[in-house]
């Protein structure tokens, strides 16, 4: 395992050539070394996978230097590689390399056409950083340089305030959870005297008694840090409006690897949450209402990416609700899985963006079938995937796993039960607005001119996770399983007396999901006059208001921090400590002037200031005389 590191250091140099020559690279050498860096990266993941698996599964820690050692404190640079590392390294560098092909296509043509890719490499390295890191010191810089990178592929189009404004929104809100995931870093410390993840999981059941105040503020905490990157309520407004970036950043950042960061550290950190139970349902919870406020928004939404990003929203949820209820291994794989067919959707709408000439409102595309049946496969497949429509999709394996387990929880848990129908819910929801999609963008009216679009670096991506995506993949499954046992996530237990029911369950969701997909089809291929009609009714456009503003969270988050966070920059931009203490020299000053106005030289005015004088402090004497009596 001592090339390990070449796996951060590939797309590290590549950001560095990158940066240091954007000015100077032509598009040829940037692509090859924007790419070609995780291209590399990928290749060593690769190998050192294969020797994972060859010498046992045996989890191996590379140490490369000591970062700092302050206090005792001595977090180092060191890479560890288990079975939940390798998923995600693989995962972030496989994924990866596609996406950064699609871009060299995508991108053509584009201003900084280096800079892009600088940022790229750069989130790439912070990214393995995050998930190869042995402790939270360096997960935690990992963690933030995933959220620098964000912001500065969000406003890449800089020259347009909007995106400026979504960078920064996007900054903002998920500091706020990197806020509370530091509390917990700082929690941690203090309990166990380490940040070595290893150390800390294998302590925890005896450091932190379970459900004391300490376990419950320390899970709490590393949640909500994990909510503000995976973009769960009360920290999710974000996302949609991340889609101001470009799209290969959408597909790779915003859907397939940092959104789901949050994921990975609550698995990474599964014995810590089971101290706390409490935070374990909250999880659920979140995760089950952030599914269905997503699948709301994104029925509604007319932006081609918006909808991807409401739906990305929506799958996060079942991950976490999955987490929840202790289903670690089901959540984990449907992870790998949506960063499959979530890639694919998300590269097939950049293509059908640049088709259309960087139109994204789907109802002025349309037709789109008839010119192009490749990307029509495309989106077929990955909105299949999406939908988890049975067997022949791989979403269907992952996100029944999912409600199943939630299924099982329920049993002896009644709330779990509430969470299930609440899944079931969302994957109705989501049939009905991925056909929604489809139907518009291939079978609509066509609305814009057609722009023919070509070239391997354009399709070869696109066909690799369109097969990734199918049920062809279920082939991963095992696998996923083996190496994540081997890293000890824990697998979910189904008593024996559960199995059968847990099927029904799963069977139920599927057939619901198939009732979205047939109410669908009514409503958008045979109805849709009926639903153009009622939308413009006083009830039709109420609600639809209220879903395309995703339930108001913008609304009311400007009301309650953002205006009075401008009210009180107002105040302070008027420097008012400052004009307090100003109040000292303007008496001064102020006494200053009326005592010099008061030099006239008139003698007749100095013998009266000086008789009035006199009269006055003999009153006061005499005042003080009566008083003190």
């Amino acid at each position: 395992m001592s090339y390990l590191y070449l796996t951060v250091l590939f797309p590290l140099i590549g950001f560095i050539l990158l940066a240091a020559g954007r000015n100077n690279l032509s598009e040829k050498v940037a692509a090859i070394i924007g790419a070609g860096s995780v291209g590399l990266s990928a290749l060593f993941a690769l190998i050192a996978g294969l020797d994972f698996v060859n010498n046992g599964s045996v989890a191996t820690t590379q140490h490369l230097w000591t970062w700092f050692n302050v206090g005792g404190l001595a977090p180092g640079f060191s890479l560890h590689l288990d079975g939940l590392s390798l998923l995600m390294m693989g995962m972030v560098t496989g994924v990866g390399f596609l996406i950064h092909i699609f871009a060299t296509w995508y991108m053509r043509g584009e201003e900084d056409f280096a800079r892009f890719f600088s940022y790229f490499n750069l989130f790439v390295t912070s990214m393995l950083l995050l998930v190869l890191g042995d402790n939270l010191a360096l997960l935690f810089l990992g963690w933030e340089g995933v959220g620098l990178c964000s912001y500065l592929l969000i406003g890449y189009y800089y020259q347009n305030p909007a995106n400026g404004f979504a960078a920064i929104k996007a900054f903002t809100v998920t500091r706020v959870g990197d806020v509370f995931l530091l509390i917990a870093l700082f929690l941690i410390y203090q309990q166990f005297g380490t940040l070595n993840i290893a150390e800390v999981v294998a302590a925890a059941p005896t450091v932190l008694a379970e459900s004391s105040s300490i376990a419950i503020w320390t899970a709490l905490m590393l949640f909500l840090g994990a909510a503000g990157k995976s973009a769960q309520i009360p920290l999710q407004t974000w996302l949609a409006d991340a889609m101001a970036g470009p799209t290969p950043v959408s597909a790779l950042i915003h859907a397939a690897t940092m959104v789901t960061a949050g994921v990975y550290l609550c698995s990474r950190m599964f014995s810590v949450f089971e101290q706390a139970p409490e935070v374990m349902l909250f999880i659920s919870i979140t995760g089950a209402v952030t599914l269905l406020v997503a699948g709301f928004a994104a029925l509604v939404q007319t932006d081609i990416k918006r909808i991807l990003a409401y739906s990305t929203m929506s799958q996060l949820g079942y991950m976490f609700m999955a987490v929840g209820a202790e289903a670690y291994q089901a959540g984990l794989f449907h992870m790998l899985t949506h960063a499959f067919f979530k890639a694919l959707l998300f590269l097939s709408s950049g293509a059908v963006i640049l088709a259309y000439h960087h139109e994204q409102n789907i109802f002025k595309m349309g037709g789109l079938f008839y010119k192009n049946k490749f990307l029509f496969a495309c989106f077929a497949i990955g909105g299949g995937a999406l939908a988890a429509i049975p067997f022949i999709t791989i979403g269907f394996f992952s996100k029944d796993a999912i409600l199943g387990a939630v299924w099982v929880k329920g049993q002896a848990i009644a709330v779990y039960d509430c969470l299930y129908w609440a899944g079931v819910a969302g994957a109705f929801l989501t049939s009905i607005y991925t056909f929604r999609l489809i139907w518009v963008v291939f079978f609509g009216k066509e609305n814009t001119p057609y722009h023919e679009i070509k070239g391997i670096t354009y399709w070869g991506p696109l066909a690799v996770l369109a097969v990734l995506s199918t049920g062809l993949a279920y082939v991963l499954k095992a696998p996923v399983t083996n190496i994540l046992n081997a890293a000890q996530i824990p697998a979910f237990n189904v008593p024996e007396a559960l199995v059968h029911g847990m099927h029904s369950a799963e069977y139920t969701a599927v057939g619901i999901a198939l009732a979205g997909l047939v109410i669908g089809v009514i409503l958008f291929a045979f109805a849709y006059g009926a639903v153009k009609a009622f939308a413009k009714t006083a009830l039709g456009a109420g609600l639809a208001n209220i879903c395309r503003n995703a339930l108001g969270f913008d609304a009311l988050y400007d009301i309650v921090f953002v205006k009075p966070y401008l009210l009180i920059a107002k105040i302070l931009g008027r420097d008012p400590i400052d004009g307090m203490w100003l109040v000292l020299p303007a008496l001064v000053k102020g006494g200053h002037s009326f005592t010099s106005s008061r030099q006239t030289g008139s003698l007749r005015e100095y013998a009266s200031s000086m008789a009035l004088g006199t009269v006055v402090l003999l009153m006061i004497l005499i005042v003080i005389q009566v008083v003190g009596k």
